[in-house]
């Protein structure tokens, strides 16, 4: 019989990827991690891991075994927080995913609010691009995401929030070279995605939407470098190697400087919608749920105090999208 340490202690392989790491994250010896493993095989009669040259992966079996051990483990964290009466404190640990360019503008006020309203509970926040955190919301790695687009997928509940606009921008000598129009007018969308551009790699909610405009206007995308960073891109997009296409408030410290020029989109103006996302496949503790109505809260704030340059908050706040 297979028991609660035993499912930890293969949730914390799995994710590490080796034996050695998850021993030192658990402190527990790394032999008795492996025999821990051996009798869970036993027990089920199939292999649940599978060595590669990185380390560990699990196999189909172990899949399986991963996504009931994430959710027994989330249900008993539920129940030992009803049972101890922390309503009015929660407690525990809060898993937020981030888009790169929507971190840099809400980590730090939201990690300050819980952190002086709420002491014990511990959130851990993780930023990647888009299609990332879509993934680690799928595979239960986090319970909350701040996401652009509404998830149209099997137990995930988003709620639009605010909209931003999007804008074209490189260097002033590469533009100057180009033959670009004055910084700040308009530039169709057409002619902007004619430009050398350095953009995340397809399945990333950027490089998608840009697609599926191209593909209406019967265009394609001139895409010279794909990274999946946003850092990297502005990066490359500052040494002069190409055009990027990215939210206003991203860029504003680069063109406020005057290290980067932007253009507002048109024909299309280009907006992305912030929709804040959970999981309705997997209890939500008293931490997850104050984390969530914070977030909530600190998004609109920072659109409605133009913290949030170019951001325009959704007040009509449509209903949550629940796909069931």
């Amino acid at each position: 019989m297979i028991d609660m340490r035993q499912m930890r202690y293969f949730i914390a392989i799995v994710e590490h990827g080796s034996f050695s790491r998850a021993a030192e994250f658990l402190h527990v010896a790394q032999p008795a991690l492996s025999l821990h493993v051996r009798n869970m095989e036993a027990d089920l009669g199939t292999a649940l891991l599978f060595r590669t040259p990185r380390g560990v992966e699990p196999t189909e079996a172990g899949n399986i075994l991963l996504r009931h051990a994430r959710t027994i483990l989330d249900q008993f964290t539920v129940a030992e927080e009803e049972i101890r009466g922390h309503q009015n404190d929660p407690e525990g640990e809060v898993r937020l995913g981030l888009p790169g360019t929507i971190g840099e503008i809400l980590g730090v006020p939201l990690i300050t609010a819980v952190h002086l309203r709420y002491p014990k509970i511990k959130l851990r926040i993780a930023e990647a691009m888009s299609g990332f955190v879509q993934q680690w919301m799928r595979d239960g790695s986090i319970d909350l995401a701040v996401l652009y687009g509404e998830v149209a997928e099997h137990g995930i509940r988003t709620e639009a929030l605010l909209e931003e606009p999007l804008q074209f921008f490189g260097t002033p000598a590469l533009a100057l070279r180009d033959g670009l129009p004055p910084a700040g007018t308009d530039l169709p969308f057409a002619e902007a995605i004619r430009q050398p551009l350095i953009l995340p790699g397809e399945g990333h909610g950027l490089r998608d939407l840009l697609m599926r405009h191209a593909r209406g206007d019967d265009e394609r995308l001139n895409t010279v470098i794909d990274v999946d960073s946003y850092n990297n891109i502005k990066s490359l997009v500052a040494a002069g190697l190409g055009y990027s296409i990215l939210p206003e408030n991203a860029i504003a410290t680069e063109v406020a400087a005057g290290r980067l020029s932007n253009w507002p989109i048109c024909r299309p103006a280009l907006r992305r919608t912030v929709h804040l996302a959970h999981s309705t496949d997997r209890p939500m503790t008293n931490a997850v749920t104050v984390v969530l109505h914070l977030a909530r809260d600190t998004l609109r704030d920072l659109a409605r105090n133009r913290h949030w340059i170019g951001a325009t908050l959704l007040d009509h706040s449509e209903p949550d999208k629940h796909v069931p």
